[in-house]
């Protein structure tokens, strides 16, 4: 065991690189930040800090520098979560010693909506990021060189949440909507809502609002009377504020995130990428199996308090719908479902052709290493 090793009992020093927020970058641990300055913005991507206590701070910075040797001859792979919320114990589960058991040092960032992440991948800034596949499909269809890897969330836990005087879908005429940036998962959602109800776009007013936690705030104040929101929020909810339509149930085919990379990527990295998302396979299967876990690093993630209800409740929504997927698949006929919402709604022109913006050999591999 190195002297690194000693200072973590659940998150191997190897396997995520620990680098406080963009935002207060003057005391820094660890690595130095490689992005270019100004590209993204500190609000909206910022580097993830593993939440470890206060006692290991000094003397495990000083442990790590002289362990550092094995974590240097590992490779690295940079990934982007959406900002952490009361699912976070599922994406940050794999950094729990299943990327180091792959012989990868990965960096997790979070990031305010998925475009940032599809922004920051294409600039090179990220090797993958998660992400609705709509954005993937679109940028793909005008050029962008993105592979989808697989489909870890295909169910939705989104839902339209509406203050009192929205009673019904067809009342949002003329109604201020969250949603978090065009393209993105809730305006995509939306949008599908909306045609499925015969409501033009045009016949509402859409408000960018970032994070789900930056929407439902202005939903409960009455800065916007709807939003697309996690239903995490509906065990804390005013009774001022309703669910509408559960995103599952409205739009069944509607898938809500998936791991993207680019063909950058996979060129220049074609080993890491299987082994991280065999990583991810195996993190997310540990995860679904060992619901305590899970939690417990979602409080921990998310610095929850104990009797806040939202981490064990979206827990049990995602399992018993099966919203969520551990083995990362490729369901090309909800792809395809979501080609024919987007050329619908006005977002994409014209159809592109699928089987080029998937990557199945990686996931087969992936598949093989993960057993």
């Amino acid at each position: 065991m190195t002297a690194a090793s000693t200072c973590f009992t659940r998150s191997p020093p190897a396997s995520i690189r620990i680098i406080p927020s963009m935002a207060a970058p003057s005391k820094q641990v660890g690595l130095p930040v490689r992005l270019r300055a100004g590209t993204m913005g500190a609000k909206n991507f910022s580097m993830w800090e593993t939440p470890m206590g206060t006692g290991w701070r000094i003397p495990c910075a000083l442990a790590l520098a002289l362990g550092a040797t094995p974590a240097a001859a590992q490779k690295v792979w940079r990934h982007a979560i959406i900002e952490a919320k009361s699912d976070a114990g599922f994406a940050m589960m794999v950094t729990r010693g299943f990327a180091e058991k792959q012989g990868l040092k990965l960096e997790i960032q979070q990031i305010k909506a998925d475009q940032i992440g599809l922004k920051a991948l294409l600039a090179g800034e990220l090797d993958s990021y998660e992400g609705g596949p709509g954005g993937a499909i679109v940028a793909a269809a005008r050029g962008a060189d993105l592979k989808i890897l697989g489909c870890h969330w295909p169910g939705l836990v989104h839902g339209l949440f509406a203050r009192e005087s929205v009673a019904k879908v067809e009342d949002l005429r003329g109604k201020n909507i969250a949603i978090s940036s065009p393209g993105a998962l809730p305006d995509l959602l939306i949008r599908a809502v909306l045609e499925k109800q015969g409501i033009a776009p045009t016949e509402v007013k859409f408000a960018n609002m970032g994070s789900d936690t930056d929407r439902y705030k202005a939903l409960t104040v009455g800065v916007v009377d709807a939003a697309i929101v996690s239903t995490e929020y509906l065990p804390i909810a005013p009774k001022t504020v309703t669910l509408l339509a559960t995103g599952r149930e409205a739009l069944p085919s509607f898938m809500r995130v998936c791991m993207i990379t680019s063909g950058k990527a996979l060129a220049d990295k074609p080993d890491e990428v299987v082994r991280f998302l065999a990583a991810e396979m195996s993190a997310l299967r540990h995860a679904v199996a060992n619901r305590a876990e899970e939690i417990d690093l979602t409080r921990e993630i998310t610095k929850a308090k104990p009797d806040d209800p939202r981490p064990g409740f979206i827990f049990d929504e995602a399992t018993r719908h099966k919203d969520i997927d551990p083995e990362i698949s490729l369901p090309m006929e909800k792809l395809a479902w979501m080609q024919e919402m987007l050329i619908k709604n006005g977002s994409l022109p014209k159809p592109v052709d699928l089987a080029k913006v998937v990557a199945p050999g990686v996931r087969a591999k992936a598949l093989e290493l993960a057993k």
